[in-house]
């Protein structure tokens, strides 16, 4: 969650919460496998990866480019915090079986500090993750070889959340300790290059309890036109266009919660004109109606987010592929709300919550053919998976979690 909820919270640093945070993680975190001879001390120019036994080769991930009806065993990338108490070692390797959503460990690609948040170049090739520190940065990971390709200051304090724009070509990073969002340019082999933009929210004023603007999400809207921060100290989610040539953000519009509401996760409809945002300090989820030809978002009514009478924080939202069906996370709840998308993306209902197996959900993401969803359990250090039913959109956990060291994302491929 972020640096503080409610006043109580709000001096602390994301890097002191989730470090309060671990402690209960360390007796089920993985041991970190003894990484294998001759390999490199540096730790930001060719990373070291700790694999399985020579006896299971199969346990590798395969090629990383997802295909559209995947079969058999797919790469399955996790992210963690390597400074906390009972944290991992870097990002962890596994894989995942399609049919029965079993996740087998496959190693640890080390040398990057705190990847707390992963996304994928379009073309598959890359993986990128957030390094959330106070002097925080980007890396570019090859798949292929998984080489460290580079890393690239933010220009920011707890960088939590980066996403890749469509066309390929720029990176985007939140700052969630300094409240700022950044560029960087992606080359032709993956890497990213020096900033090009450093943008912070210096208006409005922070909310109630909070003591400064905490960027915790930067994403590019369906049509490509409009890049999206969402910030939770400030209770805003500005629009940006994005110079494609130049790599600089222009501030087109402004879209506000209620004071205290504290908005996280931004989700868009596959329609392109209705999105969900998930307010993780009051506990509320709130349809969005998007113009996509000005990038004005519109925030409506907050509404329940299913959790039960006790404290939670909501964290991320996801939107089934044909816009079906929304899923929730609840951390403190530790459920997973479902609901369905009706009048063309313009209405949530809440059909029901169930359990996540798991303490803390911190993030969720649904497998490449939607078949599958994975939720990231923080405190219990678990990755629980849940089947999903194409017609209903029903969850049903598909064995016993996984054991991973402060898990705090799941990227599958």
């Amino acid at each position: 969650m972020g640096s503080g909820t409610g006043a109580a919270g709000g001096g602390w640093s994301r890097r002191r919460f989730v470090g309060a945070l671990a402690g209960a993680a360390a007796a089920t975190a993985l041991p970190a496998p003894a990484p294998p001879k001759g390999t490199s001390g540096s730790e930001k120019a060719v990373a070291a990866v700790t694999e399985q036994p020579s006896a299971e080769p199969s346990t590798a991930p395969p090629s990383p480019r997802p295909s559209k009806t995947p079969t058999g065993p797919r790469p399955l990338y996790l992210g963690t915090y390597t400074s906390v108490e009972g944290g991992g070692k870097g990002i962890g390797l596994a894989t995942y079986d399609t049919g029965t959503g079993r996740i087998t460990g496959a190693g640890t690609l080390t040398g990057i500090s705190d990847p707390s948040y992963l996304a994928l170049h379009p073309d598959g090739r890359t993986l990128y993750a957030v390094d959330e520190q106070d002097d925080g940065a980007v890396t570019a990971v090859r798949l292929a070889d998984r080489k460290v390709l580079g890393s690239r200051g933010t220009g920011g304090a707890g960088p939590c959340h980066l996403s890749v724009h469509p066309s390929g070509r720029w990176l985007l990073s939140a700052n969630y300790a300094s409240g700022s969002v950044a560029v960087h340019p992606i080359d032709a082999k993956g890497a990213p290059g020096e900033r090009t933009d450093l943008v912070k929210h210096s208006s409005p004023a922070p909310g109630p309890g909070q003591q400064g603007p905490h960027a915790h999400q930067f994403v590019t809207s369906p049509d490509g036109g409009h890049v999206l921060a969402v910030d939770l100290g400030t209770d805003t989610v500005y629009t940006y266009r994005l110079d494609e040539r130049r790599g600089t953000l222009t501030e087109v519009s402004q879209a506000h919660t209620r004071p205290g509401a504290g908005p996280r996760h931004l989700t868009f409809h596959p329609g392109g004109r209705h999105a969900y945002l998930a307010n993780e300090v009051d506990d509320t989820v709130a349809v969005c109606a998007y113009d996509p030809s000005s990038g004005r978002l519109t925030i409506g009514e907050e509404q329940s987010s299913g959790s039960g009478a006790g404290t939670n924080y909501p964290a991320q939202i996801l939107v089934t592929a044909d816009g079906s069906y929304a899923y929730l996370a609840n951390r403190g709840d530790n459920s997973i709300a479902r609901y369905a998308i009706e009048a063309d993306g313009a209405r949530l209902r809440l059909l029901d919550t169930v359990p996540v197996a798991g303490d803390f959900p911190r993030q969720i993401a649904l497998s490449p053919d939607g078949s599958l969803l994975f939720a990231a359990n923080q405190r219990s250090s678990t990755v629980s998976v849940f089947h999903v039913d194409g017609e209903s959109g029903e969850l049903r956990l598909a064995g016993e979690p996984f054991a991973s060291p402060v898990a705090v994302c799941a990227l599958p491929l």
